[in-house]
């Protein structure tokens, strides 16, 4: 199998971005969709407890999530480098090994979140009964982060070969299978919360088997389980893997802060927060997909020392990330009065939900660009630098100026808050991810764990 090489090393990079991102976005898109109607169906019951309480478990729960999305794109970026070099016997060993790796990282996290349930939901605002609902939809979903480990190194793996087809086919069927169970669980049986959590448990499963499926069935990019293949990968993954775990962790911490400041305006703002949340991953699918989409694109040409394509990629992501911004923030204002009559929000909720749709939406043009940023060094050879730079944005700067923007404006300040930061540290990463690209020399081919050029 050695010599077969990628299918990002020729053609357009720009047609790569469009198609790797839209197919992402289109699968993760769906995922959240199914998410929101979920959210949705909760709210049908007409009690914004629940709600509140599905809003404070999804902070912690961010957590847990965000920890396998950093191994998956570990798995991303080694994988795709030995099939940019031809070495594919190689590739398949490390996409086991890191599938291993990870579905053991994952179980000792989700032991640690069943175990600490309760405190981390009271440092985040949750009390009373809606604290025990809260807990009770972490008991119930949080095991089942080792089967959701399988399918999304699975869709890292189909990534990095360039297969983004199958990569959305994945998560459209486990979406499509959460999206009818959920009204008969939630509604129809009576389930309610525990037919929420329910759901998102069997649609993990789903994942998993279809990611397995087209890795093992279609591409034979799963090799046998092998001990040595796993400590050989443990070093180079957990390079890439450690920071990039780091900088997903962030954006959960800044939500977990956000959502502490948004709990003092009651569980009337927290319930619109959780809207603001799930909306939010489902207008800007395509932007949160980027930064993996590309991933397989920068790794294909880092292994093949393409380093022309590198920056021509890095400009087409930019350029498509500013477009698609722009359309999904125009649909949202459309859209907002719908929005807030459909999920029952109060008139204090509205605030909220109106100074998300009116600025918050907005600043994801400059957001956008610390996620392509982010996808360059974690491919690179520099993922320290994507640690640093969200770090700096959640861990910094975003506290102090949501407690400000909160103390002039209320609950919507929180939105406004977090927009500020991210647009600051968005221009920001694309800055330093510019004159980092501009570093490499001459397209040489590139060693695998040697690092690239200081910029």
């Amino acid at each position: 199998m050695s010599g077969q090489r990628g299918r990002f090393l020729t053609g357009s990079t720009m047609s790569h971005v469009i198609r790797m991102t839209l197919t992402g976005a289109t699968g993760i898109t769906f995922v959240f969709l199914v998410d929101l109607a979920n959210l949705f169906w909760i709210s049908r019951l007409g009690d914004p407890q629940l709600v509140a309480a599905i809003g404070y478990a999804f902070a912690i729960q961010f957590f847990s999530v965000s920890s396998g999305i950093g191994l998956m794109i570990a798995a991303t970026a080694l994988v795709s480098r030995r099939i940019g070099m031809g070495d594919r016997d190689t590739a398949r060993h490390e996409a086991t090994s890191g599938m291993i790796i990870t579905v053991s990282f994952q179980a000792l996290v989700a032991a640690l979140v069943v175990l600490f349930r309760y405190p981390l939901l009271e440092l985040v605002g949750a009390a009373g009964d809606t604290l025990d609902l809260a807990a009770r939809y972490l008991l119930m979903t949080v095991p089942s982060l080792v089967v959701m480990a399988i399918g999304l190194v699975g869709s890292a793996v189909l990534r990095a070969e360039g297969d983004g087809h199958r990569a959305m086919y994945v998560t459209l069927t486990s979406g499509s299978v959460s999206i009818i169970v959920d009204p008969v669980l939630i509604i129809w049986l009576g389930l309610g919360l525990d037919g929420a959590a329910l759901a998102l448990v069997l649609s993990r499963f789903v994942l998993a088997a279809m990611a397995l499926r087209f890795a093992i069935g279609t591409h034979d990019l799963l090799a046998r389980p092998a001990i040595w293949a796993v400590r050989r990968a443990v070093r180079p993954f957990f390079a890439i893997a450690i920071p990039a775990i780091l900088t997903q962790l962030s954006t959960p911490f800044g939500n977990y802060l956000l959502t502490g400041v948004i709990a003092g305006f009651g569980d009337e703002a927290v319930a619109a927060w959780a809207v603001v949340n799930r909306l939010t991953v489902v207008a800007f699918g395509g932007i949160f997909s980027l930064s993996g989409a590309v991933g397989g694109i920068f790794g294909q040409n880092y292994g093949a020392g393409l380093y022309d394509r590198l920056r021509s990629t890095y400009a087409d992501a930019l350029r498509f990330c500013a477009v698609y911004t722009l359309v999904a923030w125009g649909l949202l204002m459309l859209s907002a009065p719908y929005v807030i009559r459909g999920f029952g929000l109060t008139p204090a909720g509205a605030k909220v939900f109106w100074a998300f749709a009116v600025v918050g939406a907005g600043s994801f043009v400059f957001t956008g660009t610390l996620f392509v940023s982010n996808a360059a060094f974690n491919n690179l050879g520099k993922p320290t630098r994507s640690t640093v730079a969200n770090w700096f944005r959640d861990g910094v700067l975003i506290l102090p100026i949501a407690w400000a923007a909160a103390a002039i404006w209320g609950a919507p300040g929180v939105i406004y808050g977090q927009s500020i930061a991210g647009s600051v540290v968005g221009v920001l990463a694309a800055i330093w991810a510019w004159y980092f690209l501009r570093g490499f020399g001459a397209p040489a081919a590139a060693p695998l764990d040697a690092p690239p050029p200081q910029a």
